[in-house]
């Protein structure tokens, strides 16, 4: 079957068994029934076998499947055993691999059943009989016990349980039940009360006690029809069954233990297997019903091991359980003591068996530290994993057992750190200290959407776990789409990335309404878990525009782009004038230390705060006589800390602080960049128009002094990055195209100077002419200027309202490259036979290519050559063009000035269009995202503008020189300086925030109108059945009454004939008592 039929193993079985004859059931037990048992098919992944003609019970189970079927379109397997002799046109059926039609409409007049057609497999036996049930019993026992004895999962040594569902039946059905019950192992058993016939006989023999032995034999005679002897033998039969009693589970609509028949189908299983309280845990695990779990399972006073539940937590992740890990941890399953080094490294090897996705993206992934480097280069360049370092390669090839001995000699020969020191004999050097991050990790790299969504709801640093998802999953759907996947996986990990992208901006909203101060210090706290990331930097490198852009995002980047200036308005304005005249330095306003708490900073410009921060303090204390304290004593609390605070006011900065804070400005660096710049761009705009002499001018070497000195800063930018290898720093380098235009830019223009300068001794009037070296370095240095005025618009790209049109020039330039390939295939379509019948004779040259190209071009622009179209006219001045075939040429000319002109041109123009109006859309959003990236460039900046930037490059090596010898491992990146409490703060706010997060997104979800119609229409429903329900009965009390009424109308017309008959009589008696008198006088 699992062969033939390509079915999965099943989890469960289930045997229908009852009354093969129709018979009616009440349409409120129908339904009950139907639901339970679909229900337990669909949620456990079981077979349903049973008669499969269409009548009877097989029939009843066929109309919930039609029910089912019509509201989903997953199929459940049911399997229908019949006998061959009893079906109405089996000879349609006989054939080998054919697809045969088959009539399921009953003759009235035939003895025969049909096949019900809603079952999906049937197997048909024939044991030579024609018209007689029971050649299929055997076959079907020997098809349940063989299936049981399969396992029911790889990880899970149990077989697969079965169990009997009896609905109604006849005699044979009770046979069927002890049958059962004293196989071996036995089968547990499942009676549905109300259905009829045995059935109800069986659940009122389990209800009663021996003493009711003839009400029971009475009823079996009224039931079936039975004589003394067969109901006295049944019942002894029924006696026989209740000694297992045990393994039987009586089923009642109405009863408040079993809600559902799904319910009591899988509570009798486990309380029929007899089996521990682990096993039975992992037949629910197999199940996937926590619910019996939760209910049957961890039931107050049940003794557990840690081995055990730590096992059935393994095969919960290793089976993508949800609700199974959930159900785990809050009974008393740490996962600190959980996870450890071997047990992370079988997830990892366990689950890639079970998908294939991930050895598809990287098949090289052996063990623990490859699958570390792997998730390492999805995360991006700049990324390094804690697990990939010295430390943990030592504990893992200690713990694996792997070149141990090689291990501990190679580390002995070098130079230990404190850090590097492990203790192999320690518990905890197995663990994880943040477990929950690294299942977080496991569950996105195996693409299980659902459990990474548990993990992330769990723990600390929520935002960062969101951010990291989203990029892993944007990464994996770019491999998925480099490896030509054919399936929809790239899409599917968009999809999940997106979701967890959608995560992260809502948390930050969520946030930034509960405190902003709070939500921008998350964005930028250094995340240790997380190879010292902040969130920041992990929604760029996971280009999550939206959390970028948002307001909390865009206040934090405008805090930063102002550094200490504390102004809002005119900002360019003022920063311009103090840039040339430093004095009105000392006039700005600075922020104090409680506004700079947000906003990360470098560790020399925390050290000034702070100490800052202590001046001021100590300044105030002493000059706050002692007269104010005794004041405030007296005043009112409130106006006594008004008066306080109007008389603790922080002072101003020193003068050299002032000037410290505003050049460390990021705007004040862009805007002395820009000034610069300016003036560059003016001396090599002079130096390229004017004569240019022998020795370069002043204006020339300071344009040289500025290339070079730029040249220096960029490989500067390069070494300095974040990235860890060399080959990755330039990498992610030359991602941005301003840092490819600038490389081109600086090589041209040394280029340029070297060709320049090589010509030096041959120079003379007529150097223009003749001195071709020189000349081409002067037309380098020409078009050398190019990219220099292009690179304006890098600083265009700043401004809110120019940014979003540099941007979109860049998206169409990048955007039209397949329509200039059509339209350059369409001119040289039309280039090459226009030269080549006008001009027949001509010689092999360059000058050909360019006409066949040029001449084409600046027809699209309205250059037609008019002389050249009609060579042959009377007028023509070109007659000795006029050769064979020239009237070609017009014709040619006309069909290709139409497509290109009208057609394509067009084309281009609508395609702009398009673009525009898409990127517009979403031109605020990108220019809010790529702002970032002009933040932090200028933050990291040196103070100095090119060429005086050699004297900042100067000042760094000194720095580095003394900061080394200092052994000062502080970084010297800006970041936020918290202590152990501001963290545990921020951690405790996050997850408040987390919490009311998903409050509120509960409380959404049930006031939602379809959630409201959905409970409206379910109490709805329910009220119909008992409204129902109340109409069956009072149609009962009304039958009764009306028969009741109808025995006492009969009851009385006895009673009034029984008066009658006793007045008759009574007036009878004295006539014959008048006569014996009236005869003894006459004797």
């Amino acid at each position: 079957m699992l062969k033939e039929w390509q079915l999965e193993l099943p989890k469960l079985v289930v045997s229908v068994h009852g009354g093969m004859q129709k018979f009616e059931l009440h349409p409120r037990i129908k339904q009950l029934l139907g639901k339970g048992l679909i229900k337990a098919a669909v949620t456990t992944g079981a077979w349903i076998i049973t008669g499969g003609v269409n009548t009877g019970v097989a029939k009843h189970v066929g109309d919930a499947l039609k029910e089912h079927a019509s509201r989903s379109s997953r199929k459940i397997c049911t399997i229908g055993i019949a006998p061959w002799g009893v079906i109405e046109n089996r000879n349609d059926l006989v054939g080998k691999d054919v697809v045969a039609p088959y009539q399921t409409l009953l003759n009235p007049l035939s003895k025969l059943n049909v096949l019900n057609n809603l079952h999906s497999h049937f197997i048909l036996v024939d044991d030579g009989t024609v018209g007689k049930y029971g050649a299929e019993v055997k076959l079907r026992r020997e098809l349940e016990k063989t299936i049981s004895q399969q396992r029911i999962h790889a990880r899970i040594g149990q077989g697969v349980p079965v169990v009997a569902l009896i609905f109604e039946g006849g005699p044979n059905v009770v046979l069927t039940v002890l049958e059962y019950l004293q196989e071996n192992p036995p089968v547990p058993v499942v009676v549905c009360e109300g259905t009829g016939r045995a059935a109800d006989i069986l659940a009122y023999v389990y209800k009663q006690t021996e003493e009711a032995e003839p009400e029971i034999i009475s009823t079996i005679k009224k039931t079936f029809n039975f004589g003394q002897s067969e109901a006295v033998h049944l019942f002894q039969t029924l006696l026989e069954c209740m000694k297992k009693r045990e393994l039987i589970t009586v089923f009642h609509i109405g009863s408040d233990e079993h809600q559902d028949i799904d319910v009591a189908i899988l509570t009798a299983l486990l309380k029929g297997t007899n089996a521990s309280a682990f096993d039975q845990l992992i037949l629910t695990l197999a199940w996937d019903r926590v619910d019996i779990a939760k209910n049957h399972v961890f039931v107050y006073g049940q003794q557990w091991l840690v081995g055990s539940l730590e096992q059935a937590m393994l095969d919960a992740l290793v089976m993508d359980r949800v609700a199974f890990v959930k159900l785990l941890i809050e009974n008393g399953v740490s996962m600190h003591k959980f996870l450890t080094i071997p047990r992370l490294e079988e997830l990892y090897n366990t689950a890639i068996l079970f998908s294939r996705f991930f050895f598809k993206l990287h098949p090289n992934v052996l063990n623990l530290s490859s699958k570390f480097l792997f998730f390492q280069y999805l995360m991006g360049g700049t990324y390094r994993c804690t697990y990939t370092r010295k430390r943990f390669r030592v504990i893992y090839n200690s713990l694996s057992g792997s070149n141990r001995a090689d291990t501990a000699t190679d580390e002995g020969k070098k130079k230990k750190t404190k850090d590097d020191i492990v203790d192999i004999d320690d518990p905890e050097t197995r663990r994880f200290p943040y477990p929950l991050n690294e299942l977080l990790l496991w569950a996105v790299l195996m693409k299980r959407q659902k459990m990474a969504l548990f993990f992330w709801q769990h723990g600390e640093e929520s935002m960062a776990k969101a951010l990291v998802a989203c990029k892993l999953y944007r990464s994996m759907a770019y491999e998925s789409k480099q490896n030509d996947l054919v399936d929809d996986t790239s899409e599917e990990l968009k999809e999940y990335s997106n979701e967890f992208g959608e995560l992260a901006v809502e948390l930050l909203e969520q946030s930034f309404r509960q405190d902003e101060t709070m939500a921008m210090k998350l964005l930028t706290y250094e995340l240790k878990n997380w190879s010292n990331a902040t969130c920041l930097k992990l929604a760029v490198s996971s280009r999550l525009r939206p959390f970028v852009a948002h307001t909390c995002t865009q206040m934090l980047l405008s805090d930063m782009w102002m550094g200490r200036l504390n102004m809002r308005k005119n900002s360019w304005y003022k920063v311009i004038l103090s840039i040339l005249l430093p004095p009105t330095i000392l006039m700005l306003e600075y922020k104090t230390k409680a506004e700079m708490s947000h906003i990360p900073q470098s560790q020399d410009a925390h050290q000034m705060t702070m100490e800052d921060s202590e001046n001021n303090f100590q300044n105030i204390a002493e000059e706050i006589p002692m007269e104010v304290f005794k004041e405030v004593r007296v005043l009112d609390h409130s106006d006594g800390k008004h008066d306080m605070e109007s008389i603790i006011k922080p002072k101003r900065l020193p003068i050299t602080r002032k000037f410290y804070a505003f050049y460390h400005a990021p705007i004040v660096k862009f805007w002395f960049n820009t000034l610069a710049y300016i003036g560059f761009l003016m001396l090599y705009t002079f130096v390229v128009l004017v004569k240019m002499e022998e020795l370069p001018s002043v204006q020339e070497w300071i344009v040289i002094a500025y290339i070079f000195t730029l040249a220096v800063e960029k490989i500067r930018e390069i070494f300095m990055s974040e990235a860890g290898k060399i080959s990755q720093k330039v990498k992610v380098w030359f991602n941005d195209y301003f840092n490819i235009s600038d490389t081109i830019a600086i090589i041209t223009f040394f280029i340029g100077f070297v060709l320049r300068f090589g010509a030096k001794g041959n120079f003379h009037e007529n150097t223009y002419k003749v001195n071709y070296v020189f000349v081409a370095g002067r037309l380098t240095y020409c078009l050398n200027i190019i990219f220099w005025y292009v690179r304006l618009l890098d600083f265009l790209a700043v401004n809110q309202h120019a940014g979003p049109y540099v941007m979109m020039i860049g998206k169409m330039v990048a955007n039209m490259f397949y329509i200039v390939v059509i339209m350059a295939l369409v001119l040289l379509s039309f280039g090459v036979p226009r030269k080549a019948i006008l001009y027949p004779n001509e010689e092999p040259s360059w000058v050909l290519a360019k006409d066949i190209v040029f001449q084409p071009y600046w027809m699209i622009f309205g250059e037609v050559y008019a002389y050249e179209i009609d060579v042959c006219a009377n007028n023509s001045d070109t007659k000795h063009l006029c050769v064979t075939g020239s009237w070609l040429t017009p014709f040619l000319q006309s069909v290709y000035l139409f497509v290109q002109y009208i057609i394509m041109v067009n084309l281009l123009i609508a395609f702009f269009n398009n673009v525009y109006l898409q990127v517009k859309a979403i031109s605020n959003l990108v220019w809010k995202y790529q702002r970032y990236h002009f933040v932090m460039a200028y933050h990291e900046k040196p103070i100095l503008p090119p060429p005086l930037i050699i004297l900042s490059h100067m000042a760094s090596l000194c720095y580095c020189i003394c900061k080394r010898r200092k052994k000062d491992k502080n970084s010297d990146g800006p970041k936020l300086f918290l202590t152990e409490e501001d963290q545990k703060k921020l951690h405790d706010f996050e997850e408040l925030c987390v919490e009311m997060y998903f409050s509120e997104k509960d409380d959404k979800f049930h006031c939602r109108s379809e959630e409201r119609i959905r409970v409206t229409s379910e109490r709805v429903e329910q009220m119909c059945i008992q409204i129902k329900e109340v109409g069956d009965r009072v149609n009962y009390i009304k039958r009764s009454l009306q028969s009741l009424d109808t025995q006492i109308g009969h009851l009385q017309d006895l009673s009034a004939l029984t008066v009658d008959t006793l007045k008759t009589l009574t007036a009878r008696k004295p006539r014959k008592q008048a006569r014996s008198t009236m005869k003894s006088p006459g004797n």
